[in-house]
């Protein structure tokens, strides 16, 4: 057995998924699974922590402490669930919590004390994935294409993959093996803010609130004039644009629409942005598969198919054998195994790096 566990908290902020997975002869095996939320209080200050603030110093790295700790228990859990002991596992691959991403001034940060989690878990810890791609130059996101080709492509036939987390990306897997992968735009972080501002829930469960109201053009069309839009990649994004301020500031102009109707038009934009990047980058394709917590918003998807056509089936990775929230932890996993194996994590041909990196920062238990 050749056993990693990947551990994934994403834009949306509700906590850590872990999958605990054998990469034994070429096949990926995910054995166990498990989800923690994170404590509210944690949640409001990584928040709070996305944009510059007082004595944000010692808050991060105290907070990075308190995502080791909730790190380490998405680990026990999913251990408890096997016969499997620490000492088994070869690694953990965790992500981390971003707190900044400005790949364009050179870093990216993930909150995570490393050095705690390996203490606390007793089994190596790789992180910090991000940074090296960065250094050479590259996006340092989306890292996941490459796990995607090498556990869900197919010889001889175009896959993609849809990854709606608060952030959405896809990943185009080519039949003849090349990649090509970029963030799309908003996936979920936008809808959260505003269900969360007007009926204080987390996320609009099933899409229901943005199925009662109507897509407006003129919001729709202001939004979607923000130039990250029409650049081409390589790009990435994340709460440095995609904030409360931005939603706000397109919102103003609209004073009367209601609630409603505004969550209706973010799920379009977000289903428009997906759609455009798909038809522009991977034209042939007919079928496209949903991962990430978004995967599970039937309004999202009904709207995603309907700018897709009906030429095209929209499905999730259930399809593929994985389940739509695990699949960004296996991806975790895969960099882990990557690492230990000392081989490259990174796609140039989608980060824009300056060529194959090996990836992370190892921990030793």
């Amino acid at each position: 057995m050749s056993l990693f566990i990947g551990l994934m908290s994403g834009t949306s902020l509700d906590g850590v998924d872990g999958v605990l997975v054998d990469f034994w002869a070429g096949a990926a095996r995910t054995l166990a699974s498990s989800h923690v939320p994170y404590p509210d209080a944690l949640r409001d200050e990584l928040l709070a922590l996305q944009a510059a603030s007082e004595n944000e110093l010692e808050r991060e790295a105290l907070a990075a402490n308190r995502i080791a700790a909730v790190y380490a228990q998405c680990v026990e859990q999913v251990l408890a669930k096997t016969d499997i002991k620490p000492a088994d596992v070869r690694a953990v691959g965790a992500h981390g919590q971003t707190i900044r991403h400005r790949p364009e001034l050179g870093f990216t940060w993930q909150s995570l004390n490393g050095a705690l989690l390996a203490e606390l878990c007793g089994i190596d810890v790789i992180a910090d994935f991000r940074a090296r791609d960065v250094a050479a130059g590259g996006q340092g996101a989306p890292l996941v294409p490459a796990a995607h080709q090498a556990l869900f492509g197919q010889q001889g036939k175009t896959r993609v993959l849809a990854n709606i987390g608060g952030i959405a990306n896809i990943s185009v897997l080519q039949p003849d093996g090349h990649v090509t992968g970029f963030d799309t735009g908003p996936g979920n972080v936008l809808m959260d803010e505003w269900i969360g501002r007007h009926l204080g829930k987390p996320y609009d469960e099933g899409g229901a609130w943005a199925a009662t109201g109507t897509v407006l053009p003129t919001l729709l069309a202001s939004m979607l004039s923000e130039p990250y839009f029409a650049a081409p990649p390589p790009k990435s994004t994340g709460r440095d644009l995609f904030h409360a301020s931005w939603l706000q500031r397109h919102v103003h102009a609209h004073l009367n629409a209601t609630p409603q109707d505004v969550m209706a038009t973010l799920t379009r934009l977000t289903a428009i942005t997906l759609a455009a990047g798909i038809r522009q980058h991977a034209p042939a394709t007919e079928i496209v598969y949903l991962c990430g917590g978004g995967a599970h918003n039937g309004t999202l998807t009904r709207m995603l198919a309907d700018e897709l056509g009906s030429h095209v089936q929209v499905t999730t990775t259930d399809a593929l054998g994985v389940a739509p929230p695990l699949v960004e932890a296996l991806c975790w996993a895969w960099l882990a195994f990557r690492f230990d194996a000392r081989e490259p994590g990174n796609l140039p041909s989608v980060t824009g790096a300056q060529g194959p990196r090996i990836l992370g920062a190892l921990y030793p238990r």
